[in-house]
């Protein structure tokens, strides 16, 4: 069976795939948005990540007649009310380096105990016969005064995770997956793919 992962992102891409090849679903074959350049960019119009996600999931569903899986992903920073939250991939307008950068200057005075943060995904799954499932994960942590580590992406060098001395981006693929907002969510959404 042919699933179609919502997204662009080839990191992305790859961590679904190697994250449902873990869960026993060897029978999918995962492919993502590079493979329908016809579908152009699918704004995101929803006010929270649940409804990005299923925006995206049933459009590309309705447009490939696919089973689609959609994800929406953000950094919730509690020194910032929550931002940049639902507008973290376009935080900066300008990519993961940029991004990077205005968190850090945004939180260049705020000391380590007030740097919690928390990563979150809600993933949206939806068939062709009309089946909807919607699941959530979090990851906690605090977020650095500098990057650190080469691995994972958008604001990975940033994130250390609650119990750990490193950054999300000096874990290894498997690892990040154990404990990833993304892992959680995509665990909890296997059983219905998988069915």
């Amino acid at each position: 069976m042919k699933l179609v992962l919502a997204t662009k992102n080839s990191g992305k891409v790859i961590e679904f795939r190697r994250i449902l090849s873990d869960l026993g679903a060897t029978h999918l074959e995962v492919v993502g948005l590079d493979e329908f350049p016809e579908i152009g960019e699918i704004e995101e119009t929803g006010s929270t990540f649940e409804e990005n996600s299923l925006l995206k999931a049933r459009t590309i569903c309705k447009l490939t007649g696919l089973p689609a899986i959609a994800d929406d992903s953000g950094i919730c920073v509690d020194a910032l009310g929550g931002a940049p939250g639902l507008y973290s991939a376009r935080y900066s307008g300008q990519g993961d380096a940029a991004n990077n950068e205005k968190l850090l200057a945004a939180l260049a005075n705020v000391p380590d105990e007030s740097r919690g943060a928390y990563f979150i995904c809600v993933a949206a799954y939806v068939r062709p016969d009309g089946f909807e499932r919607v699941e959530e994960g979090r990851f906690y942590g605090r977020i650095l005064h500098q990057s650190v580590g080469s691995g994972g992406f958008g604001y990975d060098p940033l994130f250390q995770p609650e119990g750990l001395n490193c950054s999300s981006a000096e874990l290894s693929a498997e690892e990040k997956d154990a404990i990833s907002h993304r892992g959680k969510a995509m665990r909890a959404i296997a059983p219905y793919i998988i069915g």
